[in-house]
């Protein structure tokens, strides 16, 4: 399957670290398959914690694919970055929806399900079933 017709993925992350270490984990469970585009933004343009809209926008124009883009974020204001371009309407791909979702959990539901070639509401969907995750 072409990664044309897939979901991307974009991983918003205070910690630029944090943020591409989700990232490889996701696509490392995801498998040897389907190579689903997923970009992380973590950081700001300078390498220091927090977040960039300019970071977030580039990610998502690179792995717009046509099919969407899920973006899932770990807290406070990576959340409010991301609303705030959405609010604005042309900085990111046009079918772009924050997802709340648990980052690492969610991140690689999210992956997985894109993998498949499942559409923006499949891949939110299992991106938010993660929150029902027990670990004990």
């Amino acid at each position: 399957m072409s990664d044309e017709k897939l979901v991307g993925i974009v991983l918003v992350s205070h910690s630029a670290a944090v943020a591409e270490s989700v990232a490889e984990l996701a696509k490392g469970l995801a498998g040897g398959g389907t190579e689903v585009p997923v970009a992380p933004a973590g950081g700001t343009e300078g390498g220091e914690l927090g977040t960039s809209a300019e970071l977030i926008a580039a990610a998502a124009a690179a792995v717009d694919r046509g099919a969407g883009v899920a973006v899932l974020t770990d807290l406070g204001s990576a959340v409010l970055t991301v609303k705030a371009l959405l609010a604005e309407g042309d900085e990111l791909p046009g079918n772009t929806r924050l997802v709340d979702a648990p980052f690492v959990e969610g991140a690689v539901a999210a992956v997985v399900t894109a993998a498949t070639g499942a559409d923006l509401a499949a891949v939110e969907a299992a991106a938010a079933e993660a929150y029902t995750y027990r670990k004990v």
